[in-house]
Parts: C-alpha cells; sequence; structure tokens
C-alpha cells in the first residue's frame, strides 16, 4: 500500500516509515501539512497518516481541505493529545481513526490493515513506467531483455521516482524519505544517486529518463 506519512518529530517520523516499509507498504514521509496537501494532490494514496500538531497548517485542517477536494483515502490521525473532545475534533474533520501518542507499534499496523483493507488490500513488487519495469523483490531495472541490478539506494531513488511519474521530486524529498529527516545526507547525496541510475537507464536504452527541474528538483521524462 502507499501510504502519506505527516509527522513533523524527525526521529518518529523517521521510525514510523521504516515500520511501514518493513511491513510491506511504501510511505512518503513530509514534516509539515502543507507539502502533505501538495503531496496528496499530487498522486494517489491508500492511507494518510497525519499529526495533528503540524507545522504551516495543522493536521485537522489539513482532513479539511482534503475531504473539500473529494479525497477519499482513509486518514489516521496521530496525536499527543487524549481528551475526548480533541479527538471528536478529528473525527468530525473527517479523520476515520485516531490514536494517541506514545501508541504500540503492533496496534499501528493492526490499524493500518484494518482500514486499507477497505480499499483492498494489494502490495505490489513491482512498478511500471512506459518501457521499464522496477522489481521491488529483486532489487532490478528491467527494459525489454535488459536488466541492472541496482543497490538499495538505487532502488529507493528508483520506487519514489517510479511510483510517482508525474511529480518532481526536490532533493530535500530524497533526503527525508530516503536517507532520514535527521540524517547527514546533503544535496550531492542525491546528485550521486541520480547521476547512478541515469546511466543505468542510458545502458538500458529507456525511453524513459530522469529530467533535471531548474531549482525544483527531479521528475521522469517519457520519450515519445
Amino acid at each position: 500500500m502507499k501510504i502519506l506519512l505527516a509527522e513533523d518529530e524527525p526521529a518518529l517520523a523517521g521510525a514510523l516509515k521504516k515500520i511501514l516499509e518493513n511491513a510491506g507498504h511504501f510511505a512518503d514521509a513530509v514534516g509539515d501539512g502543507q507539502t502533505a496537501l501538495d503531496y496528496a494532490e499530487g498522486f494517489d494514496y491508500d492511507l494518510i497518516i497525519l499529526d495533528v500538531m503540524l507545522p504551516r497548517v495543522d493536521g485537522l485542517e489539513v482532513v479539511r481541505t482534503l475531504r473539500s477536494r473529494g479525497e477519499s483515502a482513509p486518514v489516521l490521525m496521530l496525536t499527543a493529545r487524549s481528551a475526548v473532545p480533541d479527538k471528536v475534533a478529528g473525527l468530525n474533520a473527517g479523520a476515520d481513526d485516531y490514536m494517541t501518542k506514545p501508541f504500540d507499534v503492533h496496534e499501528l499496523l493492526a490499524r493500518v490493515n484494518a482500514m486499507t483493507r477497505r480499499v483492498g488490500d494489494v502490495i505490489l513488487n513491482e512498478l511500471r513506467c512506459a518501457d521499464l519495469v522496477l522489481n521491488l523483490d529483486a532489487a532490478e531495472l528491467d527494459c525489454g531483455s535488459e536488466s541492472v541490478q541496482l543497490s538499495r539506494r538505487e532502488l529507493e531513488v528508483a520506487r519514489m521516482l517510479l511510483a510517482n511519474p508525474r511529480m518532481t521530486f526536490t532533493k530535500e524529498a530524497f533526503i527525508v524519505n530516503i536517507w532520514g529527516i535527521d540524517s547527514e545526507a546533503t544535496d550531492n547525496n542525491v546528485e550521486a544517486y541520480i547521476s547512478f541510475l541515469r546511466k543505468k537507464l542510458k545502458y538500458l536504452n529507456s525511453r524513459v529518463s530522469i529530467r533535471n527541474i531548474q531549482k525544483v528538483g527531479y521528475r521522469l521524462e517519457i520519450a515519445e
């Protein structure tokens, strides 16, 4: 399942992302409400996990905006607030479930599974874009009869791009989702792995390339 996680505490966001991905899900992690709204508008998610106390736009307003746009993905809200009125406010805003911090990891995964089961619990082991196939289990990128092996970081970069082929990713987004919010990774790390993938796409003679959007980030481009 494809999950959007909005949590502004770096350590918790990194831990939750790892937990979700170890459970077989793909998770995009963002640190504020406005970015969560941008991501949710850019592509489809099977589940959205929101902290209530988010910077820029708080979690309650994010839910209201999502529902006003017609977003139907289930929303699980996380908060340190345990008072009943706060939970009621979250549910009335359009959330489907509510968990209070600190919470048990096993309970979180059980709730995620229960919520995503409503929309069909299908976990894909490959991603496709034009003539490319990314095999997540084998960490291979295939194009026709040719294939190349990917390192763990290359796989994660490729997975972000192929899972969201219409989206432009900033270098910060790659760092947050692959290395972690509190990592020491820099733009140079992202540039290096983008370069590695470009060389492999060229070797495969794929119609798909990685385009650099000046002062914005990277996105996929498909030649006619």
